[in-house]
């Protein structure tokens, strides 16, 4: 029986929803991780994040040419084997240098997940029929990070942190025998094309030559470095210093839940007002709304009502950001499309992870940090969109557009 379109919209939600649950189910068992594996520097169980994120943006220059060369179905499950090998090593981890290390091959096999489910859509579908699909897959997706931490938690509650990994580990070998099972290989032999290093080294040359691409996927960088510096601190700022403890989790989903509302808006409002006048607006009022909140953390205000509003205000614009910025550096390198998305993801992914690193390890006690090093990098990446634009924010792009 062929795959139907509610089907092939479940496996590739499943494929994408991998990547969302290795990261946030996590979030509630960090301070029980360092504890049990002896980690002294309380800042060091944000490693545990971070590490995984590494592992996932520089994987994602390599998965896209293997995709094409060897097909969609082989090399995904080669990666879900490696995901599955990780993820016993984590089971297992003696030490919190093995988990690490561990985590850091997750997210590696993790990758081949959001460059290969795309693929996957883009080879079974076309135009408006991919957009329609995509969005329902976005629009499903989004509830992920909302219901992960609860998931973590429900765990967490009769049994030990390890068995987060075994469920990891279960739902890996459900998502390959599913694809394996249902899913034919999609890239058609004759599009297949030669690994060659020589013309990918050149595609990915090019992807730096273009002011467009360049410019936002250096952004991009910057903002998602807000993002993950959120995702390696959430667990301290809310459990530990606001001392929600178990109930960490619906601090994180309401957060979550509002980059989620706006994620879906920005599918409904982008063709209304344009990638820009959205992208660059919301950029602008992250970066106000994160430096008013960290004068008033300095003035000495931080009850845990106005911190949250103000948080979940700001995240909620990566919302508005995050699709419109990958688009907008994608505008001028259609022709190499795959080579460019994959370097797009691995510089927003491997420097928003190393910002993100380092601004977690600011964490001192208080909210502060998060809230600064937000700012400081929302007032970036605006530095950097003025430059990528010439100095003309909000504009329609028709030069760009007409030049590409």
């Amino acid at each position: 029986m062929p795959v139907s379109l509610w089907e092939l919209i479940g496996l590739i939600v499943s494929m994408m929803a991998l990547v969302a649950l290795t990261i946030d189910m996590m979030l509630p068992a960090l301070g029980l991780i360092a504890s049990d594996l002896g980690v002294e520097n309380a800042n060091d169980r944000q490693y545990v994040i971070s590490s995984f994120l590494l592992g996932f943006g520089v994987a994602q220059l390599v998965y896209g040419p293997l995709a094409d060369a060897f097909g969609r179905k082989p090399v995904f499950l080669a990666a879900l084997g490696l995901y599955a090998i990780a993820t016993l090593i984590c089971i297992a981890a003696p030490s919190f240098e093995t988990l690490l290390a561990a985590r850091f091959a997750q997210g590696c096999a993790a990758a081949a997940a959001r460059v290969i489910a795309v693929a996957i859509a883009r080879d079974l579908t076309s135009g408006r029929r991919m957009a329609e699909v995509m969005s329902m897959v976005m629009t499903v997706f989004m509830v992920v990070p909302v219901i992960a931490p609860g998931l973590g938690q429900l765990i967490l509650f009769v049994a030990p942190w390890r068995w987060i990994f075994v469920f990891l580990f279960i739902f890996s070998l459900a998502l390959g025998a599913w694809l394996t099972f249902r899913l034919p290989e999609t890239l058609h032999p004759e599009y297949r094309l030669p690994l060659r290093l020589k013309p990918t080294l050149r595609a990915f040359r090019e992807t730096t030559q273009h002011r467009l691409m360049l410019g936002y996927t250096l952004a991009g960088g910057m903002f998602f470095g807000g993002l993950y510096a959120f995702l390696n601190s959430a667990e301290q700022i809310f459990a530990v210093h606001f001392a929600l403890g178990e109930a960490f989790p619906l601090a994180f989903s309401a957060i979550a839940g509002a980059m989620a509302v706006t994620s879906f808006l920005n599918s409904r409002l982008v063709g209304r007002m344009g990638q820009r006048r959205l992208s660059h607006g919301a950029l602008i009022a992250f970066t106000a709304i994160s430096g008013l909140h960290a004068l008033i953390l300095m003035a000495g205000f931080e009850a845990f009502y106005l911190y949250t509003a103000l948080l979940a205000a700001a995240m909620m614009l990566l919302g508005l950001i995050a699709a419109n910025f990958s688009a907008l550096a994608m505008e001028p390198v259609g022709h190499i499309a795959g080579t460019a998305s994959a370097a797009y993801g691995f510089v927003t992914g491997v420097v928003g992870g190393i910002i993100g690193a380092v601004i977690g390890q600011f964490y001192n006690g208080t909210g502060l940090p998060l809230i600064a090093g937000q700012a400081v990098m929302g007032a970036i990446a605006l530095a950097i969109v003025f430059w990528t634009e010439r100095g003309q924010l909000f504009g329609s792009g028709e030069e760009d557009e007409a030049a590409a």
